[in-house]
C-alpha cells in the first residue's frame, strides 16, 4: 500500500475576509474531492486571510497510481484563478 500526501501553501491575493478565503478553499476543495477522490483538508494557517496551507492525501497499491492522482491534483489547483501556488512538496509512503 502508497499513501501519498501532497503539500500545497496558496496565496490568496483576492481575499479580503476570511469568509473570502473559506469561499474560495471551499470551492477548490470540492472540484479536487470530485475530480480525484482524494482527501483534501487545510492543514495550517487557517487565521491568515491571504494565506492557506492545504494537504492532499491519496491511496493505492499502486505508487504511480498515486504519484500521478497527486500530480494531476497540482495541475488543478495551478488552473485555480483565485489561488496562487507559492510553494509545494510530494511524500510517498510505502506501507
Amino acid at each position: 500500500m502508497v499513501v501519498g500526501i501532497l503539500k500545497v501553501r496558496l496565496t490568496l491575493r483576492e481575499a479580503r475576509s476570511l469568509k473570502d478565503k473559506r469561499r474560495t478553499l471551499r470551492s477548490l476543495k470540492d472540484r479536487l474531492r470530485g475530480s480525484f477522490n482524494v482527501s483534501i483538508a487545510e492543514v495550517d494557517a487557517q487565521d491568515m486571510i491571504q494565506s492557506a496551507v492545504l494537504a492532499v492525501a491519496a491511496v493505492s497499491q499502486d505508487g504511480r497510481y498515486v504519484q500521478g492522482m497527486l500530480g494531476q491534483s497540482l495541475n488543478l489547483m495551478k488552473q485555480c484563478r483565485d489561488a496562487q501556488i507559492a510553494d509545494h512538496s510530494i511524500e510517498l509512503m510505502h506501507c
